[in-house]
Parts: C-alpha cells; sequence; structure tokens
C-alpha cells in the first residue's frame, strides 16, 4: 500500500494533466465543441506546444543550475527567426548553411550572456533582462519591422511534414513504429528493472511495475492509433523525441549532469569539491541560446514566416513549464520529463480553453494561477522538510 502511495505521490503531476484531459474531454463534448482526442486536434496540441517543449528544457537547466531564469529567450527566437527569414527568403541562401548560421547565432548569444552570469557574476535577472530589449530591437532592426514570407518548402518539410509522406500509408506505417516503440519500452523496462535486482537497488513491487508499464504502453498505443488515422508521425515529434531523450540522458547519466544539480544544491560545496562551477554556469546559458535558435527555427516553419514579434511570451511559458513539472525555484531539483509533462499540462490548457472559446485574458489568468499554485507548493514542501 505504501508503495502505491509513493506511486501516486511521484506521477501526481502525470496524474493532475490525466484528469484536466479528462474534464476537458467531458466539457468539451457536452457543450458541442468536438472533441479534444480527435486525431487532428492531438497533432495539432503537439505542433503548438513544441517551441514550449524545446525551450523548457534549456530552461530547466537554468533553473536547476543556478535557481535563475532566462527572461531573454523570447527575443532570441524573433532575433533567430528573423535572421532566418532575410537569409533564406530575401538572400535566397542555401537552406543549410542559414540553419548553421542560425545555430551558431544562438550560441553566441548564449556565450554572450553567459559570461557576464558566470564570470562577471552580473545576476542573471539582470543581463536576461537586457538580453530581452536589446535583442528583440535588434530583430526589428533586421527585419525592418516587417514580416517575411513564405519560407521554401524545402525547409518546410523538415519541421512540418509527417513519417510516411505519403498520407495513404500513414495508418500502417505509424501503427508497425507504434508496435516496436512499444516493445522497445516493454524490453528496456524489464532489462532495467532486472539490472537493478541483481545489483541489489530497491525496485517497485512487481504489481506495481505491471501497472505502471500497462498505464505508459496504453498511452503510447492510443497516441500511436490517434496519430495513424490523421497523417502520420510528425517530423517535430520525432525532434522533440531526441532532443528530451538526450538531455535526459545527459541529466541523469553523465558526469555533467551530476555537477550541474550539485551546482544548484549548494555552489560553494560544489566549488570546494572540484567543480568548475562558472563553466559549468556559462555552459548552461550557451546550451539555452542553442536550444532558443532551435526554437526560432521550429516557430518560423510552423508559421511560415518571421515576424518582429515572434516569441512574445515564450519565455513564461517555458518558465511556467518548468515549475509546474516540479522545478524548484531554489535550484538543484527539476527532471527533463517534469518540464516536458509541465510543458504538455500548460498546453492542454491553453488548447482545451480555446476549444471552448474562453477568452484569452481568462487563459492567462487561469495559467498564472496554475503557475502560482506550483511554486506555493514547491515552497511548502520545502519549509515541511526543513521542519
Amino acid at each position: 500500500m505504501d508503495q502505491f502511495l509513493n506511486i501516486l505521490k511521484r506521477n501526481s503531476l502525470l496524474l493532475a494533466l490525466i484528469v484536466v484531459m479528462v474534464l476537458f474531454e467531458i466539457t468539451i463534448r457536452a457543450t458541442g465543441h468536438g472533441s479534444m482526442f480527435s486525431p487532428s486536434n492531438f497533432t495539432n496540441i503537439i505542433s503548438q506546444n513544441s517551441y514550449v517543449i524545446i525551450l523548457a528544457v534549456g530552461m530547466l537547466f537554468c533553473i536547476i543550475g543556478c535557481g535563475n531564469v532566462d527572461l531573454s529567450i523570447g527575443s532570441i527566437v524573433a532575433l533567430v527567426g528573423a535572421i532566418a527569414g532575410v537569409m533564406m527568403v530575401n538572400w535566397e541562401t542555401n537552406i543549410y548553411l542559414a540553419i548553421a548560421t542560425c545555430l551558431i547565432v544562438g550560441i553566441l548569444i548564449g556565450a554572450w550572456q553567459g559570461f557576464w552570469i558566470a564570470y562577471v557574476r552580473i545576476p542573471a535577472f539582470i543581463v536576461t533582462l537586457a538580453g530581452m530589449m536589446l535583442f528583440r530591437g535588434m530583430a526589428l532592426l533586421v527585419l525592418d519591422g516587417l514580416t517575411i514570407s513564405p519560407f521554401p518548402p524545402e525547409y518546410l518539410r523538415y519541421f512540418t511534414s509527417f513519417v510516411p509522406r505519403a498520407r495513404a500509408d500513414a495508418f500502417a506505417m505509424t501503427t508497425v513504429i507504434t508496435a516496436v516503440i512499444c516493445i522497445a519500452y516493454l524490453v528496456y523496462a524489464l532489462y532495467s528493472r532486472m539490472s537493478k535486482i541483481k545489483k541489489g537497488y530497491a525496485v517497485d513491487e512487481t504489481s506495481v511495475f505491471i501497472i505502471t508499464t500497462v498505464i505508459i504502453e496504453a498511452a503510447l498505443i492510443g497516441s500511436g492509433l490517434l496519430l495513424a488515422n490523421n497523417k502520420g508521425i510528425p517530423v517535430i515529434l520525432i525532434l522533440l523525441t531526441i532532443i528530451v531523450m538526450a538531455y535526459s540522458f545527459y541529466a541523469n547519466n553523465t558526469v555533467g549532469g551530476r555537477r550541474l544539480y550539485a551546482l544548484g544544491g549548494n555552489e560553494k560545496a560544489a566549488k570546494l569539491s572540484g567543480v568548475n562551477t562558472n563553466r559549468i554556469l556559462f555552459m548552461t546559458y550557451v546550451n539555452m541560446g542553442f536550444l532558443a535558435a532551435v526554437a526560432a527555427l521550429v516557430c518560423v516553419a510552423r508559421f511560415n514566416s518571421a515576424a518582429p514579434t515572434a516569441g512574445n511570451g515564450y519565455e513564461l511559458d517555458a518558465i511556467g513549464a518548468c515549475f509546474i513539472g516540479g522545478a524548484s525555484a531554489y535550484g538543484g531539483v527539476g527532471t527533463v520529463g517534469g518540464a516536458v509533462i509541465g510543458a504538455v499540462f500548460m498546453g492542454v490548457l491553453n488548447n482545451g480553453m480555446s476549444i471552448l472559446g474562453i477568452d484569452a485574458n481568462w487563459q492567462r489568468t487561469v495559467k498564472g494561477l496554475v503557475l502560482l499554485l506550483a511554486v506555493v507548493i514547491d515552497v511548502i514542501s520545502k519549509k515541511r522538510v526543513k521542519q
């Protein structure tokens, strides 16, 4: 019984997400607005929230490492998107050269901010607030206040197409891919459990393991069927999967990831242990700049345009996703999976309220209250632990 309670506690956010989705589905169907779980809307949720997930992963590392945030990422998205638009549309530059240039610009911006934060020790809030204004102004200058469109079709297919390309083959191929993923996950789960048992690590009871595995497999099968009944697997979903898996592995299975958590837990102790805290802090913001550039490339492809107003409020979505996903405002606590669930939670709120026709101002109010509630829970739980 205690193990079941622990499982519920560890997966409270996921359970809350499921409850919210079910409530939205009931309300949407009762009011005659269709269904949240229609294949087209499910694909739309993935597309709409792709940038939030990418930015949330980078923001999570900033929060874990130092308890700080990056307020400039929305402006970086606008600037990098502007550069992409000018190069691909106005100058007709090779798309691969343009993509590489945009990624390098993102890295350089991250290095610029990381230098002032890590080595000069100017508060991250001040540096990124200045960056918010600086890079937004530069985006306006690059675009001259105008919107650039459309982007080349060969560029758009890397972010807006589906696998397979032929819609007639979508159901069969997506079903096969889903089956392969389900089998791969089952093999991984069993291997991981057996490995832990051999090493003498504590594992969940067999019944709990079976229930958890069945729920995850059901979620994978359900998602696969929804995608199969639409156009197939979005290419952007493949990109998101690669990013999430790579950063999860780095955070959980590398020395660099452990040092990042140590920096957020106690910087002085980490420094005395021989950790180069300045370098880790610097690379955290370099990484944030890189992921902001990736998000910019995704956004301009989704909207098929580069606009000076792009990226407005993106930093708030990313920050909200991290805190809702369980990241601590004090640093040192948080997971990539939690940030992803937090981003999906925000996306479901946006999507559900939009389908119901709720005013945008009320949507912001609800999201603000949800974010405040998440931080309040974090602060209260920290006080209880100290007591």
